[in-house]
């Protein structure tokens, strides 16, 4: 019953708020969802790596970006920048359920080829990216030019 809560409250969530910049009309590929994906791997503080289930019996392993936000990244040259990476992949590490179920939603093409952009919700109907940015791990963003890092702590 949860769960058919949580995927009312994913496609209640697209016709109230409607398409986001990113996942606009003319993207003609885009998968309104929910398509349900099991978590292989926490990659950083706003990507994820599933086994996404887009209609019975067939899964594909797909890199996620979670729409909304950006996190900082793990690459970074300034290791004050690497660290809030590393604290922001373990901060979503520990709202996401290990190997567990996700609902996809919104689903587009990324600007980088293998991996897809979509809000991401958990059983319970709660929106991780949310949670990202009220802990003040990863800033809104809405697929625009990001600024330049700025370095601090003698990074």
């Amino acid at each position: 019953m949860e769960r058919f809560r949580h995927l009312v409250i994913a496609i209640v969530s697209q016709f109230v708020l409607g398409p986001t910049p990113e996942a606009s009309a003319a993207d003609r590929y885009g998968i309104a969802g929910p398509v349900a994906a099991e978590i292989l791997r926490i990659v950083d503080g706003d990507t994820i790596l599933v086994n996404a289930r887009p209609w019975p019996q067939q899964t594909v392993e797909v890199l996620i970006r979670i729409r909304g936000i950006d996190a900082p990244e793990i690459r970074a040259r300034c290791a004050a920048i690497r660290m809030a990476a590393r604290e922001a992949k373990a901060h979503l590490a520990q709202l996401l359920p290990a190997s567990g179920t996700v609902f996809l939603t919104n689903v587009s093409g990324d600007k980088y080829f293998g991996r897809v952009v979509a809000d991401v919700f958990l059983e319970d109907g709660s929106n991780p990216a949310q949670e990202m940015i009220a802990a003040g791990l990863a800033l809104p963003y809405d697929g625009g030019r990001k600024p330049a890092a700025a370095c601090h702590a003698g990074g």
